[in-house]
């Protein structure tokens, strides 16, 4: 095998920055996209494995100790690839690394109305991503061409030396500088991907959002991602639900909660009015002498539960309205009213925590 610093033209004294300016040199001189003999090509993959070596402190350490006969310059074992052998029935070699990788895994966020979330939704979600290289089909190579075995390891990916020890001769295995340790060169590049066997693109992905789905709640769809370097399989897609809040109502899980405002007649007479729900109208009924903060039940109006049957309520608070202007046969009439019952004067209430206080709480952003 040639000497590395003769490859170079560097003495074995030269500094990084000589060795790195000899390669740069050799490098524009060789390189095949400048010169396509192939006697130079074949001096380009020496000069870029010598440089591998020598611009490698580790690597230059061991290649200027030079190989080194035996245990002791004795019979027995040459290196350790030897004592594997005898021992272990082989030596420790590396193969080729696979150009092949797995794509990346995404998560995206996805908003959904509160709306959407009771009987669940599909959307289409556009995204931008790595895709399969159409014209290589993944391959990195251009068609009608193919990967070519590395000429510098042979296929091996590694390349090996004997390096002297306090042991002796022991054989080291590096990637080889050439192909990257993929045992396999690409002579001709697909020039859509530049060899990478897939390309950036925007796709549209299917995605079908179950009802009951709530803010935090992660989808997960297996190898829907990012497509794979050199025809690798795909990553896998996580999308994380965020559920816009609504101006009218709110979730309880997966009750839906509203308030109501009625007129004090209302509350003393009782009435039936019809409002307009998330899934279409719905009638609320209002009984004679309801009080407020009073919560009013729809059964079976609220949110799909996701793992179960059936459907949560939609419970309505009731919020009485005051007037603060009356004409003055209203207020006559009120004050006819007050006069004809016997009321007790105003006193404290037990204090009572519920869905009043949770409206209550929407309201103010708590």
């Amino acid at each position: 095998m040639a000497d590395h610093y003769d490859v170079l033209g560097v003495s074995r004294d030269a500094s990084p920055e000589d060795i790195k300016k000899a390669y740069r040199r050799l490098a524009r001189e060789l390189h095949p996209d400048v010169n396509p003999d192939e006697t130079a090509q074949e001096k380009f993959k020496l000069v870029t494995h010598a440089y591998e070596v020598l611009s490698d402190p580790v690597q230059r350490q061991q290649y200027d100790l030079g190989p080194q006969a035996g245990f002791g310059g004795g019979g027995g074992f040459s290196d350790f690839g030897d004592i594997f052998s005898t021992f272990f029935g082989g030596g420790q070699q590396r193969g080729p690394r696979s150009r092949m990788e797995r794509g990346q895994d995404a998560l995206l966020r996805v908003e959904v109305e509160l709306a959407e979330v009771i009987f669940g939704v599909h959307k289409d979600i556009e995204i931008d991503t790595a895709v399969v290289c159409e014209t290589c089909e993944g391959s990195c190579c251009q068609p009608g061409t193919s990967l070519a075995t590395c000429d510098i390891c042979g296929g091996s990916g590694t390349i090996q030396r004997a390096v002297r020890s306090l042991l002796g001769n022991v054989m080291t295995s590096n990637p080889c500088g050439s192909c990257r340790g993929f045992g396999t060169t690409i002579p001709a590049p697909c020039s859509s991907c530049q060899g990478q066997g897939r390309v950036r693109a925007t796709r549209s992905i299917p995605l079908d959002i179950p009802a009951g789905v709530d803010t935090g709640v992660r989808l997960h769809m297996t190898q829907a991602g990012e497509a794979g370097q050199a025809g690798g399989v795909n990553g896998d897609l996580y999308f994380e639900i965020k559920v816009k809040n609504d101006e009218i109502f709110s979730r309880d899980n997966d009750d839906l909660l509203c308030t109501l405002e009625i007129q004090m007649t209302d509350a003393i007479l009782g009435t039936k009015v019809t409002v307009p729900a998330l899934d279409g109208d719905v009638t609320v009924d209002i009984k004679p002498g309801t009080q407020g903060s009073e919560v009013v039940t729809v059964k079976d109006r609220g949110i799909t539960r996701l793992r179960g049957n059936g459907r949560g309520d939609l419970k309505v608070g009731i919020h009485i309205v005051t007037p603060t202007k009356l004409s003055g046969k209203e207020k006559d009439l009120i004050e006819s009213f007050a006069k004809g019952r016997k009321q007790p004067a105003p006193q404290l209430a037990h204090f009572q925590q519920g869905m009043f206080s949770k409206l209550r709480d929407r309201f103010f952003n708590v």
